[in-house]
């Protein structure tokens, strides 16, 4: 067993290891919003649209998570704004802000004179690279995930199933969807430095719609999804290791297989489910005005 368990001895694995469990906890938290929402389009786009607050931020020696911070605020301001228009459907306006921010992005990053570099680190980050300072962060935006998850719960299901009746109910639909946004913000925020912004939306989505299937109630899907998430940074560094690839892409694609080992697992119970015969069941007795027979 020492091949599964030699590469964790080393720190900043088991550094990467510990980030990548709270990045999982994390986006388990906001992902499972994101994909029953069907939300799934605009977390990418935010995912990206970080690229020019990032890149900013790079250039003149700020704070990347700041720099982050602002560029995601700024394309969920521009999704809302832009969304209202009767003439454009929401998907467009998403896909125009995404390709707008991503290649402003792409415009301050040229200016570096290390282009390539800087823009692989931020497209893939480095969770190699984790430090204790970067871990502190990621428990505070946890707490704060789960503290916004837990006070919006019931707004939130309402608006993931029905907007009217939340209205109806007084749950203020708009006020939650922007709480909604505020909690995908964070999570991509968060996440970015260990996986990248292009890598972060694989562990965002794939460990909640794998879990989907499996389950009814949305607290087990999180829990299951942060399970999932878990795991597949465990494997995805234990894979990069052993077989020296990068280890944020090898952790999104150890969530993308886990989504499709379960798709695939559950089409097949499904098949068999109503392929199988009836149950047949002992018969009972049949009891008429008192007798038996």
């Amino acid at each position: 067993m020492e091949w599964l368990m030699a590469p964790f001895e080393v720190t900043f694995v088991q550094r990467a290891l510990w980030g990548g469990v709270l990045v999982s906890l994390i986006c388990a938290l906001a992902g499972t919003w994101v994909v029953l929402r069907g939300m799934a389009f605009l977390g990418d786009a935010m995912s990206h649209g970080m690229l020019p607050g990032i890149a900013l931020a790079s250039l003149l020696g700020g704070n990347l998570l700041v720099g982050a911070a602002v560029s995601a605020a700024v394309m969920a301001l521009g999704v809302s704004a832009v969304g209202r228009s009767p003439r454009l459907s929401q998907d467009t306006s998403i896909g125009l802000l995404f390709v707008g921010m991503l290649s402003l992005g792409v415009i301050i990053v040229s200016r570096s004179q290390s282009f390539a570099v800087d823009l692989t680190g931020f497209l893939f980050g480095d969770v190699l690279a984790v430090r204790p300072a970067d871990l502190a962060v990621l428990g505070g935006a946890l707490v704060v995930a789960l503290a916004v998850s837990v006070l919006g719960y019931r707004a939130f299901v309402a608006l993931a199933f029905d907007e009217r009746k939340a209205h109806t109910l007084g749950l203020r639909p708009r006020v939650a969807h922007a709480a909604l946004l505020a909690l995908l913000t964070l999570a991509i925020v968060a996440s970015f430095h260990v996986v990248g912004t292009l890598l972060v939306f694989g562990l965002l989505i794939a460990p909640p719609a794998a879990m989907l299937p499996w389950a009814r109630r949305i607290p087990v899907i999180m829990i299951g999804a942060g399970c999932l998430g878990a795991s597949s940074t465990f494997i995805g560094l234990l894979l990069s290791w052993h077989l020296h690839t990068a280890a944020g892409a090898s952790i999104a694609a150890t969530a993308v297989v886990q989504f499709l080992l379960s798709t695939g697992v559950s089409g097949l119970h499904s098949r068999w489910v109503r392929t199988a015969p009836p149950t047949s069941t002992p018969d009972r007795p049949h009891i008429e005005n008192g007798q038996t027979s």
